[in-house]
């Protein structure tokens, strides 16, 4: 793997920012018009907008005490695939495949694909309450075979 690639780069200030919670700095790295995608059946998933819905998941994320590190698992021109997470809370490790979209400098897009969705969504359904899926109109599973 290129270890001087902007990509690279790109991914470890955003985890920078998020480990010391600079919020203010996010635009930096992420575009205006971000879609942040959490698949599951709990009250976080779904497709976050914008800067502004994505600091408000990182924020209850943090309610949680959910702490992310990173491992670069490949860089390329347009993509990042990187794992790893881990949780102080019930649950220990969570392990999350974002697939980033990096066009102009900036994070488009990012998909999140847990190890395991049903501990995932039991684990963010106990911290946060169960979501009642027939009210919500927000769709909860994320398309990933465009990625493939």
């Amino acid at each position: 793997m290129d270890t001087n690639h902007p990509n690279l780069a790109l991914i470890h200030e955003f985890f920078r920012i998020y480990a010391i919670n600079e919020v203010d700095k996010l635009d930096t790295i992420l575009a205006e018009d971000i879609k942040w995608h959490i698949p599951g059946r709990h009250p976080l998933s779904g497709t976050k907008h914008g800067i502004l819905e994505v600091v408000e998941y990182f924020d209850q994320l943090n309610k949680a005490t959910f702490q992310a590190s990173p491992i670069v698992m490949g860089v390329s021109d347009s993509t990042a695939t990187v794992t790893g997470a881990t949780s102080k809370a019930k649950l220990t490790s969570q392990y999350i495949l974002p697939a980033v979209e990096n066009r102009n400098g900036k994070i488009e897009e990012v998909y999140n694909f847990p190890e395991d969705q049903h501990k995932a969504d039991a684990f963010f359904g106990e911290v946060y309450g169960e979501t009642d899926l027939e009210e919500d109109s927000n769709a909860r599973g994320v398309k990933v075979a465009r990625l493939f």
